[in-house]
């Protein structure tokens, strides 16, 4: 599709503008419900803005790159409108879109685009988590399907996902890496078990699953028997990319504002300390936003994100660390308490309590600094002593 004109631009620009205005949620309003955010989602879809540069065939806006660049920059005026799918839409809508058959694509991609569905994302075991690789779960084929056993932790929203991707080990002969596939699961299927795990912050947004003899329709395999692997690694960029770049429409500082905010309520902004710690957010965050925009303008092409990713990813860790520090500086203990008949908190204390995640989720910053130096700068990769070893013969994970 050929660039925009400064006219078309400023005319979606106006229409997205619009939309928002009447359907979104202004900065300090407060944080978007479940409902809430299935309802935008839907006036999106009927508005053209779900989906923007999704095919219109499965249920996207049929526009460019550039349109989606616009509705970026205009929700980064809002309250994020849709951060429990920012999993389904930042992760499994584009694989699916990428890896799935025509069939599936039309069966999956409009009611996910739609918010009508959610989707959650299922790689991390008990004895698998940085290593993902040495996951357990199996998937065994039985006729026209698959049979799926095994347990994930930590999957976010899975109690109220409709599917799941999920990655299971389909030949244990094969090396490690290999011999794992993907696939699309129904969350209600029988044999599937959730139980959510309660946090410090009063919330249950992670989740263990447990798999007894779950049955998956042969024609759910994502992508390629025994490349699972490949999948999984493509899916991770993805990842990192949906949360290196989370809210980067423009350039912003969330947390800076968070901050000053409290400085303010603590009449500490004028300290000079203080000022110093604020100004290092506000260059840390308008650094990350630059980095975000940079690699979503190299998804122009359509291409599965490559391990720059993890730049994104690190360095929103890294102000999370900081954000810590200043926090407990300018409003000491209201940093991480409340009181007691205060539903759940703050908005600031939830952001304080949640970071802890953000050097954990979505792989550990020791692995992103690991994807960095192999990937991205070609420095030489760590020993692996396990190349070439059938999995069944290894002792990793929980295997004994």
């Amino acid at each position: 599709m050929a660039e925009l004109t400064e006219q078309q631009a400023a005319d979606f620009r106006k229409k997205c503008d619009d939309f928002l205005e009447t359907y979104a949620y202004k900065q300090g309003q407060g944080v978007p419900s479940y409902d809430d955010q299935k309802a935008f989602l839907a006036a999106a879809a009927g508005a053209g803005l779900a989906g923007v540069a999704y095919d219109a065939a499965y249920g996207g806006g049929g526009l460019s790159q550039a349109h989606d660049k616009i509705w970026r920059e205009a929700q980064g005026n809002y309250t994020m409108m849709s951060g429990a799918f920012i999993i389904s839409h930042g992760m499994c809508v584009p694989m699916v879109s990428e890896y799935g058959s025509e069939e599936i694509k039309k069966r999956y991609l409009p009611d996910a685009i739609s918010g009508k569905t959610l989707f959650c994302q299922m790689f991390s075991e008990p004895g698998a988590g940085s290593d993902v690789a040495s996951l357990q779960s199996r998937a065994v084929k039985d006729g026209d399907e698959w049979i799926l056993n095994g347990q994930k932790v930590w999957t976010t929203t899975a109690q109220i996902a409709d599917y799941g991707v999920v990655i299971c080990r389909t030949d244990p002969d094969q090396p490690k890496h290999a011999g794992i596939s993907m696939f699309i699961v129904d969350m209600k299927a029988p044999g599937m078990e959730i139980r959510p795990i309660h946090q410090i912050d009063g919330g249950s947004e992670f989740n263990e699953v447990f798999m007894t003899d779950v049955r998956v329709p042969a024609d759910h395999l994502l992508g390629e028997y025994n490349n699972g692997w490949r999948m999984a690694t493509a899916m991770l960029m993805y990842e990192r990319v949906a949360i290196g770049t989370a809210g980067s429409g423009k350039i912003n500082q969330p947390t800076y504002k968070l901050l000053l905010k409290a400085a303010q309520e603590n009449g500490k902004v004028n300290d000079p300390v203080v000022r110093q710690q604020l100004m290092t957010i506000y260059s840390m965050e308008t650094t990350k936003a630059l980095v975000a925009q940079r690699t979503k303008a190299e998804q122009k092409a359509g291409k599965t994100p490559g391990p720059g990713g993890s730049l994104g990813k690190l360095f929103g860790s890294n102000i999370a660390w900081y954000m810590r520090e200043c926090a407990l500086e300018i409003a000491g203990p209201q940093t991480v308490a409340w009181e007691p008949d205060a539903e759940n908190g703050s908005e600031r204390q939830r952001i304080f309590l949640n970071s802890f995640q953000s050097s954990i989720a979505g792989g550990t910053d020791e692995i992103q600094r690991n994807i960095i130096g192999d990937r991205v700068l070609g420095l030489p990769r760590e020993p692996g002593v396990d190349k070439g070893v059938p999995f069944n013969e290894l002792k990793v994970g929980t295997q004994a």
